[in-house]
């Protein structure tokens, strides 16, 4: 009897291993755009809705909204109108190659927190090398204006760090339709955790709209080099910024990817800002999204566990209607 009982457990346990491997990304494996990973069967869809000239169409109710998965219609559990609340984490990049354009970003900034709805939650997190959780969520726009005007740069760029923090900590605990809005060159140059791979895929598997903006410090880091004669290093006439040898030109190539990766996998929008003018126009077209904002809640259907990669398509039953939202996720089923 005993023989049995142990025979019993060790059949579990081996069950337990064989689905844990089964359950994890295969060595090397790059992570796809526009999935999303769910840890629980809820699905959640953020929707904008256009028509063709590109106006927001407002006031849309659940009846307009069908969403289909793998050509399945699908319940709609919950649906959230552009009147539920908003929570968004500003982060903004203060490291050292942004010390010139400072005053221009915090005076953005400030502007794009007072263009969000009285009831809507922000917190502001700033990052050089290290991250700096500036101030909590709050809807009190005079202390997070407050929180940006104290900011003062430092040395290093610890992008992926910061993301991965952001996501799996501040995001995570805040309620309902959430949004991290990231103000950045996109080049990393401090992160100890944090990678390229590691935050897209973080990206993928949270319902969290991320925009980035692509802020140009070219000037700044070629200031900084010329000022530090000891730390210049040219080659053939390219100026080499990066601990890894890396030229400016490629360091900015493979920022625009990351971060418009970054956007596209979880549904949000990537713009780039060169001039101070706009810069406040991309934020403004940020606050004005997040106030347009639809999101759908289902439950799959299909319980099946060998179907991962799942395509998702939401109709809207509106004249001239124009939609944008993911168009696909990676089922992964979680208990409730």
């Amino acid at each position: 009897m005993k023989q049995k009982a142990i025979a019993a457990a060790f059949l579990i346990f081996s069950t337990l291993i064989v689905l844990h491997l089964r359950s994890q990304p295969a060595l090397g494996q790059e992570p796809e755009d526009e999935i999303l990973r769910v840890s629980t069967n809820l699905v959640t869809v953020p929707v904008i809705v256009k028509n063709r000239e590109g106006a927001y169409i407002p006031n849309l109710r659940g009846e307009h909204f069908r969403i289909y998965e793998d050509g399945v219609e699908q319940d709609i559990a919950n649906f959230e109108t552009v009147d539920k609340p908003f929570s968004v984490v500003l982060m903004l990049d203060i490291s050292d190659s942004t010390q010139a354009e400072l005053h221009d970003i915090k005076n953005a900034a400030v502007a794009f927190l007072k263009q969000l709805r009285p009831e809507d939650r922000a917190s502001v997190v700033a990052f050089d090398k290290q991250v700096v959780a500036v101030t909590p969520a709050t809807s009190d726009r005079q202390v997070l204006a407050g929180a940006i005007r104290r900011l003062r740069t430092g040395g290093g760029t610890a992008l992926y760090d910061t993301i991965e923090t952001v996501i799996s900590s501040h995001l995570k605990a805040m309620p309902g339709r959430k949004a991290l809005v990231v103000l950045t060159d996109g080049i990393d140059t401090s992160s100890k955790r944090g990678t390229y791979e590691n935050t897209i895929t973080l990206a993928s598997e949270q319902c969290v709209l991320i925009y980035p903006i692509q802020w140009n410090t070219r000037d700044g880091f070629l200031a900084k080099q010329l000022s530090r004669a000891d730390n210049l290093a040219v080659i053939g006439g390219v100026i080499y910024t990066t601990p890894s040898g890396e030229s400016l030109s490629k360091a900015y190539e493979r920022g625009t990817r990351y971060l418009q990766q970054i956007a596209r996998t979880s549904g949000g929008r990537f713009q780039s800002a060169e001039k101070l003018q706009k810069l406040e126009h991309s934020f403004a077209r940020i606050a004005e999204e997040l106030r347009q904002q639809y999101s759908l809640n289902y439950y799959p259907t299909n319980h099946s566990v060998n179907s991962k990669k799942r395509r998702i398509k939401v109709h809207v039953s509106f004249p001239d209607a124009v939609v944008h939202a993911r168009v696909s996720y990676a089922y992964n089923p979680g208990t409730q």
